[in-house]
């Protein structure tokens, strides 16, 4: 039995699917609920119910975008940091797994030496190392709350991350999540209203492909820990508008920023995450993921409204 927090959200929508496609019993909890209760009465509802593990698909990103977190940060730090937390610890206490979907926006830039973020390394755009957004930096902060912190490290060297116990669960860090169905939270349909974009380099999600590897992960035992859970390879946007425009699915010219100095000063609040995650743990422990623009091609192929 698995308990799903967050089922109406849009990675939460995802697993639901998944779970009722599979045949998989589970039952539905509202992460808001359970951080405006009492640690009792949640860790009664998931002994109630009988549940093996938990899934949390819970959290605030804002909307349009993050710059909303800006406005609202008393709900964004709950739902990505303090919620994580209390979940961990009710988890602890029933020895229960649980798999916790986190982001990669907590890193930014090129990672030093190249190759991609790993999940060894401390986040770089977060409130231990700003500037970052609101929205990075509670998403950062929740993988703190779960047991992860930057380790000690000498003179020059990057910071890493360790956990202060044996890990007791899944940290699934999404990146950019996209499919084929229009929706607000769609990537895809992100940059087709977006009046100007951002050239930049990124890893992304497919979102289907994301739930059923972080399915794989509990089915197939693989160990607990952090795990960068993006489709292989990394696209700049100028590659997405291209797909885009080849695909039929919109044929309009788009309108580049100049810089991200440019896009800063006309179309944001707060700084933006751009980077790229290094996806080899996740394929090494055999849960494979499809190539980002053969994921994105399928996407388009079969694009279609909600």
């Amino acid at each position: 039995m698995i308990a799903l927090i967050g089922s109406t959200g849009y990675v939460g929508t995802a697993f639901r699917q998944l779970l009722e496609g599979k045949g998989v019993a589970f039952e539905a909890l509202s992460g808001r609920q359970i951080a405006n209760g009492s640690q009792k009465a949640f860790a009664d509802s998931l002994e109630g119910m009988g549940a093996t593990f938990l899934v949390n698909c819970a959290g605030y990103t804002g909307k349009p975008n993050v710059d909303a977190c800006e406005l609202d940060k008393g709900n964004c730090l709950d739902g990505n940091a303090v919620l994580p937390g209390l979940i961990r610890e009710v988890c602890s206490d029933l020895s229960i797994g649980w798999g916790h979907v986190s982001s990669g926006c907590i890193f930014g830039g090129e990672r030093p030496g190249g190759g991609g973020w790993l999940e060894s390394d401390a986040p770089n755009f977060s409130f231990r190392r700003p500037p970052c957004s609101f929205y990075s930096g509670t998403k950062a902060l929740g993988e703190e709350v779960l047991g992860y912190r930057e380790a000690a490290r000498g003179e020059g060297e990057w910071p890493s991350w360790e956990h202060e116990s044996s890990p007791e669960g899944y940290v699934w860090r999404l990146r950019i999540p996209f499919n084929h169905i229009d929706n607000p939270r769609n990537y895809l349909t992100k940059v087709q209203t977006y009046a100007t974009l951002l050239q930049a380099t990124n890893s992304l999600s497919q979102l289907e492909d994301f739930v059923n590897a972080c399915y794989e992960c509990v089915e197939k035992e693989v160990p607990f820990g952090i795990y960068n859970v993006t489709n292989p390879g990394a696209v700049e946007t100028s590659q997405v508008v291209d797909l885009i425009k080849k695909s039929g699915v919109n044929g309009k010219e788009f309108q580049f920023f100049e810089d991200e100095a440019d896009f800063m000063s006309k179309a944001a609040k707060t700084p933006r995450s751009n980077c790229v995650l290094n996806d080899s743990k996740l394929r090494d422990a055999g849960v494979v993921m499809r190539p980002v623009e053969e994921a994105l091609e399928w996407s388009l192929r079969n694009w279609r409204k909600a």
